[in-house]
């Protein structure tokens, strides 16, 4: 069968660049190696043997930045997909029993840096419009192509006039804070502005996820930004939501949407090569021997995984290859998830807090830690003092687990990908095993309260995702990866240098978390050919 366009890859990307060109009355067809759909957006058991019916979000499990247009567009909510805001919607637990919460209500956060940060409150707060304005700038640049710096005669005057356009209210000092938060160290920022550590560690809790870089290296800031961009059903500044369903329910959700348009979905699909005749795709061959034939081709897998593996190098020149090969990825941070028999009773807990609020905690290191951390693990050696972020999905959503039962999903940063000695076959329970170990400082019913686990290294997410060398955002997310960039800068808006293949994950503009950008980018692109 001749299909207009096949994607490979149903990660959330790749469905949500599906939808829209079936909309448009393209025939598609989305290939998948695994046996579900969504990528790293997935709802899975931990243990079907320990603990059944136990699921959590394996690799992503809270959503952000969801685009609101894609929410409307794809008509999510009428396919059962339901997002609960979080509140608090940062909270860390503390050596000496306290917690500290980030609330998105004035009054009550006031209240709260009232008790651990009187001397900052009014700073905090006028950062924090700063920084809001700040983002607005930034936020059209989400579904749109980035500027095109390569344009010539007429486009460049219009990429110019876009720009010009985006930032024609831009102050100087703006400007200046703009570089400032691209380009500085998010140490620094928080020690130049704060007095107060445990407001410090708050704010480094929501800040470097997934990111190569301990927080005093250079471009650490720009996290700061993007943590404000907006999210969810209204377009909310900074909104975090729990997805009733874990995160596959979004996943679901838009596969049944895409299924509805039209769309061919084929699981167990795996890719073995795009194909290519005279520079141009033609098609993708399964690893079962199977050819499918297409007019387009368009790539949700990295751009490693892409160029690297799965089109032909005598199809690309050798300097692109080089660059492929460059683009940062080991990626630094893994997950351990958990079934419990009882609640995580963190110390220090207020008692006054619902179930709910008692949802989520990261156990956050001191900013030195976090930098001497990062070092030990671009060693190549698992660090002493981790970096957990834990959800209690459980708490929010009852259909992940039944009655007696509780998931617990914990992001862990910083990890190597490539260890220094030994490999992660030997070292994986060692992981899990410290993760479990630091849990019980801050929650000691823990330990005791494990039912099953499962320990994703990043080359455990390598391999089970298909992204390459486990980094969850398709590449760092540093700014020399980043806007026009990305993933190089001749080739970033969707287009690749084979005629009729184009890539739509996160390794494209605007770059990771469950946005669905990239892939609406990517399809608005094929569409304007």
């Amino acid at each position: 069968m001749q299909y207009d366009i096949a994607i490979v890859g149903a990660g959330h990307n790749g469905l949500t660049a599906a939808a829209y060109l079936a909309m448009a009355g393209r025939r598609v067809v989305v290939l998948e190696r695994r046996h579900i759909v969504g990528g790293c957006a997935v709802t899975e058991e931990v243990d079907p043997d320990l603990a059944p019916g136990c699921r959590v979000s394996t690799a992503s499990y809270i959503a952000s930045m969801l685009r609101p247009e894609v929410i409307r567009d794809l008509k999510l909510p009428s396919y059962g997909l339901k997002m609960v805001a979080c509140s608090p919607g940062v909270q860390a637990a503390f050596e000496d029993r306290d917690v500290v919460s980030w609330w998105s209500e004035k009054a009550k956060m006031q209240q709260e840096l009232q008790r651990v940060a009187p001397h900052d409150v009014d700073r905090f707060f006028a950062i924090e419009v700063e920084l809001k304005r700040l983002a607005t700038y930034l936020q059209p640049f989400f579904l749109e192509p980035p500027p095109d710096v390569y344009a010539k005669g007429a486009r460049r005057l219009k990429e110019g006039w876009r720009l010009i356009r985006r930032f024609r209210t831009l102050s100087g000092e703006d400007i200046g804070g703009l570089v400032r938060f691209l380009t500085g160290s998010l140490g620094e920022f928080l020690d130049r502005n704060f007095e107060s550590d445990k407001l410090k560690r708050l704010i480094l809790s929501n800040s470097l996820y997934g990111k190569h870089g301990g927080p005093y290296q250079p471009g650490t800031a720009m996290g700061l930004l993007f943590h404000l961009l907006s999210g969810g059903e209204t377009g909310q500044q900074a909104w975090q939501g729990h997805v009733i369903g874990g995160m596959g329910a979004i996943s679901e959700a838009m596969r049944t949407a895409c299924v509805d348009l039209g769309v061919e979905i084929r699981i167990d699909a795996a890719v073995k090569s795009i194909d290519v005749a005279n520079g141009r795709a033609k098609g993708v061959t399964l690893e079962s021997g199977e050819s499918i034939d297409a007019n387009i081709v368009m790539s949700n897998a990295d751009p490693k995984r892409t160029f690297l593996s799965l089109v032909d190098a005598s199809e690309l020149d050798a300097d692109f290859r080089k660059d492929i090969a460059n683009i940062r990825m080991d990626g630094p941070a893994g997950k351990v998830n958990f079934v419990l028999s009882e609640e995580p009773r963190v110390q220090g807990m207020p008692d006054s807090h619902s179930k709910s609020e008692r949802s989520l905690f990261t156990l956050i290191p001191t900013l030195t830690e976090a930098e001497d951390s990062y070092n030990t693990a671009a060693r190549g050696q698992l660090p002493d003092h981790l970096w957990v972020d834990c959800v209690l999905a459980s708490n929010v959503d009852d259909t992940l687990a039944p009655t007696g039962r509780h998931l617990l999903t914990c992001f862990v940063q910083y990890l190597p990908y490539r260890l220094q000695n030994g490999n992660w076959d030997s070292l994986r329970e060692v992981l899990g095993d410290r993760v479990t170990e630091i849990l019980g400082r801050y929650a000691p019913n823990v330990p005791g309260a494990v039912i099953a686990r499962s320990v994703f290294a990043p080359p455990d997410l390598e391999a089970r995702f298909g992204i390459t060398e486990g980094n969850i955002f398709h590449g760092d997310i540093s700014l020399e990866q980043m806007f026009f960039m990305r993933p190089l800068p001749k080739w970033s808006h969707y287009k690749t240098p084979i005629e009729g293949l184009y890539l739509c994950g996160a390794g494209t503009h605007p770059g990771g978390g469950v946005t669905g950008a990239p892939g609406f980018n990517a399809a608005r692109m094929v569409l304007s050919q």
